[in-house]
């Protein structure tokens, strides 16, 4: 059961990397302009499915139902906000009407997901932490004195 434990929190930190990524590079862009005719950089969104996992793997499904739900990644999409349309005449990407598309990532949105994906990912160490805590006191007790 214990081995079960590590493996659904290891997907969860595993997923929460994977989305401190995207917002990373979503920050990264947050201000790029595109060229007239162009597609700007559009933000990435992570989704996130439970899936079970056995012993460290991720399993189509455990008969006996010992396996646990974990945090899978099962896709990367383009957010479909529509681009930033900002007025800026001396911009040598303005269209003809003066206006530079830039990217549709919202900052402060992103920050918000920083902060959440930090949250989750320090409350899966504090249960890994927990975790390892109860296993090495089910080890100690075995123990002769």
């Amino acid at each position: 059961m214990s081995g079960s434990i590590f493996s659904i929190i290891g997907s969860a930190l595993n997923a929460q990397d994977l989305r401190m990524g995207a917002i990373s590079s979503n920050l990264a862009n947050a201000s790029s302009v595109a060229a007239p005719g162009e597609q700007p950089y559009r933000a990435h969104e992570l989704v996130f499915q439970a899936q079970p996992v056995v012993g460290g793997e991720y399993d189509g499904g455990d008969p006996s139902g010992n396996a646990g739900l974990g945090v899978q990644v099962v896709a990367n999409v383009q957010s479909n906000a529509p681009p930033a349309m900002k007025y800026d005449p001396g911009n040598p990407y303005a269209n003809a009407s003066g206006y530079v598309t830039s990217s549709n990532v919202s900052p402060v949105e992103e920050m918000v997901n920083m902060i959440d994906s930090s949250h989750s990912y320090s409350a899966s160490v504090a249960m890994l932490q927990q975790a390892s805590r109860i296993d090495q006191q089910m080890i100690n007790s075995f123990q002769v004195a």
